[in-house]
């Protein structure tokens, strides 16, 4: 395994997940239009192919 390969492509993966992910949750705000109170939100991270999976949980304030 190539370190600097592997360090910039899983930088590059978490970027776009990041990215995609705060604009999905924008537009699911504004189309519900909420505007007080708190998300419980969980993102699952899989491997095709593998035993893996990696959740993180967290609350989104909205206010």
């Amino acid at each position: 395994m190539n370190n600097d390969t592997f360090n910039m492509s899983m930088r590059k993966f978490l970027k776009q997940v990041g990215v995609t992910s705060q604009q999905a949750l924008e537009d699911y705000v504004r189309k519900a239009d909420l505007s007080s109170g708190a998300l419980d939100a969980k993102v699952t991270l899989t491997i095709d192919g593998a035993d893996f999976v990696h959740e993180v949980k967290g609350k989104i304030e909205l206010d």
